[in-house]
């Protein structure tokens, strides 16, 4: 199976009281892309990233990773090639110590216990982390939470990252560690974030969401920048591209 492609096909999507959360979404990211879902608190990113690995069920069209769709039956596969990091580590983090968590989902996909530790340890590695392996998670700050969760998603090796609000809650250091460990990445990256600073200096596209319905996308630099659009959409320039020198 190819993993090269996200693409979204008309997507619909309604919750059981009839709320239409997606109404029509379309788009197409190619293999390597960072792309920022942005728009404001209610816009569908969440349930549109809950799409990507078969977590959610549209209403009408599809969402194709690589050349197959992602239907019941191909989403255990389909999840080992989209790893998503949910907003609150916590909702990841559950082991006695972070090394076990972060082996758990190679342990569970049938890697031999030394292989799965192994993959952990390179993981966290990966991030900064490997000094925490012995650590239970809860004693770490909201930053090293926020590390070891995208680590226990890399053990996985998939092609895709998905992550939800990567920033929220970390102080200052956190959000720069976190920003250029993102830039680091050659996985294709799909990022929903209301920090838009991150999608100036991470992404290199971003998609603008409302009412379940892309209003706009194309470079942060020109999206972003655009003040009557993000304005009508619930949101404001970058500070960054406010005073950004027009050469």
């Amino acid at each position: 199976m190819s993993h090269h492609i996200v693409e979204a096909r008309d997507l619909y999507f309604a919750y059981p009281g009839g709320h239409e959360a997606l109404q029509g979404v379309s788009f197409r990211i190619a293999h390597g892309e960072a792309v920022a879902i942005v728009g404001p608190n209610g816009a569908g990113k969440s349930t549109l990233l809950l799409h990507l690995n078969g977590t959610l069920a549209p209403t009408r069209g599809e969402v194709r990773i690589g050349d197959d769709p992602v239907t019941r039956d191909t989403a255990p596969r389909i999840r080992r090639a989209v790893g998503m990091v949910f907003q609150d580590p916590d909702d990841q983090l559950f082991m006695p110590t972070v090394l076990e968590d972060v082996a758990f989902s190679p342990l569970n996909y049938g890697l031999t216990p030394a292989a799965a530790e192994e993959r952990a340890l390179a993981a966290l590695e990966r991030v900064g982390m490997a000094h925490v392996a012995t650590q239970p998670p809860y004693r770490l700050s909201a930053g090293e939470k926020r590390a070891v969760a995208i680590a226990g998603v890399l053990a996985m090796s998939p092609d895709v990252l998905v992550m939800d609000e990567p920033s929220s809650n970390l102080d200052p250091r956190g959000r720069r560690r976190l920003m250029e460990l993102l830039k680091s990445f050659e996985h294709t990256r799909i990022i929903a974030t209301h920090d838009l600073e991150l999608v100036v200096e991470v992404c290199s596209r971003a998609i603008l969401l409302d009412g379940g319905k892309v209003a706009a996308e194309g470079p942060p630099e020109v999206l972003l920048n655009d003040e009557p659009l993000m304005l009508a959409h619930g949101l404001e320039r970058p500070h960054s591209l406010r005073h950004r020198h027009p050469h």
